[in-house]
């Protein structure tokens, strides 16, 4: 009983360990002042104003949402139909599953250069096409992984049913498999969507200034100038992602249901 106790204890504490950050970050965007200073001289929305009237940050953020729902929808379909190629495969194949989960081992900056090269040949880089591409591979494994966990506990004598009968393979997949794993294949969307929204490293290499995304609006911000308004981006980024967190509760929560 203590030591549960006491794992609880520690866990708490690395938790507010890791928001303290965050409980600083809320109250400056809040701040009438010029620069980031604590104690704050004041409370104003004037940051929050400046963000939404800013055209540099609303087309930041207008490209953070394009390219995520794009990612998000690319990354999807592609990654649902590799986890069901492996599924059909009889048991997962190690190179293919290899391959497709490699962008969560490669650093962020070697896929960036390499990226950088392979799209510079055929033009994609400085492009919202070359992003979304690049985003796309950044977030295919964490959809694969997730709708292949998910198809493990799928019955495969429903496909030799549905094949008996007749079906073809697309109403098969559309009528027998989707509906089972729906909510894998929606929580698959939402980790490709934070993926692509979060994502700051591969955007340095392959957008230009006209696709800046949230992210990397930041980090320009704050090696020109130190803003408040940086503060307001990362509260609404932080909502953003608790948003996405809370979709994705009620997916498997609908699931478990």
């Amino acid at each position: 009983m203590i030591g549960v106790v006491l794992t609880r204890a520690w866990l708490g504490l690395v938790l507010l360990f890791l928001i303290t950050p965050m409980l600083v970050v809320v109250p400056l965007s809040f701040s009438s002042g010029e620069v980031l200073t604590l104690p704050m001289p004041g409370l104003s929305l004037r940051w929050y104003v400046d963000f939404f009237t800013s055209g540099r940050w609303l087309a930041a953020t207008r490209n953070s949402f394009v390219v995520g729902a794009a990612t998000a929808v690319l990354a999807t379909a592609l990654g649902t139909l590799a986890a069901f190629g492996m599924f059909l495969w009889g048991r997962v194949p190690r190179l293919p599953a290899g391959l497709l989960t490699l962008p969560l081992v490669v650093p962020s900056v070697i896929a960036g250069v390499a990226m950088y090269f392979a799209f510079a040949l055929t033009g994609l880089t400085n492009t919202l096409a070359g992003l979304v591409l690049a985003h796309t591979v950044l977030a295919l494994p964490y959809v694969v992984v997730t709708v292949l966990a998910a198809l493990q506990g799928f019955d495969r004598t429903q496909l030799r049913a549905a094949t008996s009968l007749g079906a073809p393979f697309p109403v098969v997949l559309r009528r027998v498999v989707l509906p089972q794993i729906a909510p894998a294949v929606a929580a698959g969307g939402l980790f490709a969507f934070a993926t692509s929204f979060d994502e700051l490293i591969v955007a340095l290499f392959i957008a230009g200034p006209e696709q800046f995304t949230l992210p990397r609006q930041m980090l320009a911000g704050l090696r020109e100038f130190l803003s408040p308004t940086i503060c307001a981006a990362a509260v609404l980024l932080t909502l953003v992602s608790l948003l996405l967190l809370a979709l994705h509760q009620a997916v498997w929560g609908r699931k478990g249901h």
